[in-house]
């Protein structure tokens, strides 16, 4: 398994990222230490937060997701073991929220303080702020990683025309670049990232993590008529893709999957790891043989028969 630089940040990551949206949500603490150190046992070390996760939950106010990492953390002393992403900028609160410097230098000391670290390894910016100068965000972060307390800063859900803005603006300043993009990218969602995302992607060398990576869970196959939405709490998005093409997209992965003797979750994952550009897609898992399924991805190479399978099968056109 070769890993893969964040950009041009140095920071090398296995091809597979793993989802920290659902600690605190679906699965519990102990479910979560049980999830990260199967995941770091394997080899894997590149998980994805947010201080936003999971805020949506009933009783919960964020931050949720990064005090189970931290807490795992501390128990596990597995710091140097991970590479640990997390992201500002979703609203937390009244007035608790976006890019300006007042902001960001609060909510990093807050996101530092419930992951137990001094620094963050990848610090992203969750949602374009337009209100606030790409130059102001930037040299914040520029100070952030000069006072050592993040390393490498990304962008997420930003267009092709602001992710260029943000490049530009940092190359002219002499300030941090978002060496990383996280954008939606899978299977069934392939036009959004890959018309323009893609090509800026690429000719600046920004890696790539692609969330929404098995598209709700419906790539997983889990998910083929409307009687079968029920069977977890993500099952009501996922009815979209109930249609003409998405089962068009399982009966492909279906073909592949038992080519290659594994499940539709792993050929998705392995398909969006040979895309190239592609640094590692996110998958989130609530049991130990979901996150089997979906990390042995990492181990399959699937043929250039199988990928054209899957992109014709998958074709937006």
């Amino acid at each position: 398994m070769n890993k893969r630089e964040l950009g041009q940040s140095g920071i090398m990551v296995s091809p597979f990222c793993f989802g920290g949206n659902v600690f605190g949500w679906t699965v519990n603490e102990q479910q979560s230490f049980e999830l990260l150190d199967a995941y770091v046992d394997s080899g894997l070390e590149f998980i994805d937060t947010a201080d936003v996760y999971s805020k949506w939950v009933p009783g919960n106010k964020g931050g949720e997701s990064e005090t189970i990492i931290g807490n795992w953390l501390k128990r596990s002393g597995k710091r140097d073991k991970v590479i640990i992403a997390t992201k500002v900028g979703k609203p937390m609160g009244e007035d608790k929220k976006g890019l300006s410097k007042a902001y960001i230098t609060k909510a990093v000391e807050d996101s530092l303080k419930r992951l137990q670290t001094d620094y963050i390894d990848l610090y992203q910016s969750h949602d374009d702020d337009q209100d606030t100068p790409l130059a102001e965000t930037l040299a914040t972060y520029t100070n952030l990683i000069k006072q050592g307390k993040v390393r490498a800063i990304g962008a997420s859900n930003y267009s092709a025309a602001r992710l260029k803005e943000a490049l530009d603006v940092s190359k002219a300043n002499g300030l941090a670049r978002y060496d990383t993009l996280q954008p939606e990218y899978n299977l069934y969602n392939r036009e959004g990232y890959e018309k323009e995302l893609e090509p800026l992607c690429v000719e600046n060398n920004v890696g790539v993590i692609t969330f929404y990576s098995l598209a709700s869970g419906f790539l997983t196959g889990k998910y083929r008529s409307d009687a079968d939405l029920s069977k977890s709490a993500r099952g009501g998005g996922v009815r979209k893709y109930l249609n003409d093409r998405g089962f068009k997209i399982l009966a492909a992965l279906d073909e592949v999957a038992a080519q290659y003797k594994t499940t539709p979750a792993s050929v998705a994952i392995a398909w969006v790891i040979a895309r190239p550009g592609i640094t590692a897609p996110i998958a989130s898992a609530t049991s130990l043989k979901q996150l089997q399924d979906t990390t042995q991805a990492v181990h399959l190479k699937l043929s250039r028969d199988a990928i054209q399978l899957l992109n014709e099968a998958s074709s937006p056109l």
